[in-house]
């Protein structure tokens, strides 16, 4: 079972390329052919197998040999290493099905913010409508959700209207979503844990000379690993951290 779903996440991370090339530049992504970005080469079935038609075409296009991004493999085996993770957690079993799908979109969001800075609106109502799959099985616990929705956007939001812009809009939209997807202590852990992660990110960049103090750096990327770490370890963490002071 492990080996089909880790087949299934190159497959799918192969269409979460698609979704990040296309995507930014408002381009339909599900019924468009899939092509050569240099000569417009329209590509056979056997140039679209994950992972390994990039290895054999020794990641060059088939057509005009212009180079393809080492991008395109490394995401179908992210996409695929989060499912097998995802599933030896939760075994079968509905969250298992939900956070695949949320670490795919995660996944894409992290890319696309990282290379535009932008976090896509079509993303964030994906993972929205996610949180409502998981509420209507959960209904019991609806305002755990619900609260889950604001206890971290109303904080950002705050931080935004304080640095005048010093908050992107997409990463209040998105940590919005995903509270209410993953519960409010799971979504609070995942904006401390982004944000340790930027800052120490943050810091050995600048230390490095990489980039200025004062040059900014995209949130998003940061949230999107907290709130996958907090929805496969938020139990475990947050238990962990309340048995310190007990």
């Amino acid at each position: 079972m492990s080996a089909l779903i880790a087949i299934y996440g190159l497959i799918i991370g192969s269409f979460i390329n698609v979704c990040i090339y296309r995507i930014p530049k408002g381009e339909e992504v599900v019924f468009t052919p899939s092509h050569c970005f240099s000569c417009g080469y329209r590509l056979k079935w056997y140039d679209l197998i994950p992972v390994f038609s990039y290895a054999f075409l020794q990641g060059k296009c088939r057509n005009c040999g212009e180079s393809i991004s080492i991008q395109y493999p490394l995401v179908e085996l992210a996409n695929s290493a989060m499912y097998v993770w995802i599933y030896l957690i939760f075994g079968s079993s509905i969250e298992t099905v939900l956070y695949m799908f949320l670490a795919s979109a995660l996944l894409t969001i992290s890319v696309i913010d990282f290379k535009h800075m932008i976090i896509p609106d079509s993303i964030v109502v994906f993972i929205g409508i996610l949180a409502i799959i998981n509420l209507i099985f959960n209904i019991k616990l609806w305002l755990y959700f619900v609260v889950g929705f604001f206890v971290v956007s109303v904080i950002l939001l705050v931080i935004a209207i304080i640095t005048k812009g010093g908050m992107g809009g997409g990463d209040i939209k998105m940590m919005a979503v995903a509270g209410l997807l993953i519960g409010w202590d799971k979504i609070l852990l995942a904006l401390m844990l982004g944000a340790i992660l930027g800052s120490v990110v943050g810091v050995t960049l600048i230390a490095l000379k990489i980039i200025e103090r004062k040059q900014f750096i995209p949130f998003g990327p940061f949230l999107a690993a907290g709130v996958f770490a907090s929805a496969l370890y938020g139990e475990e963490i947050i238990g962990w951290y309340l048995k310190l002071y007990q």
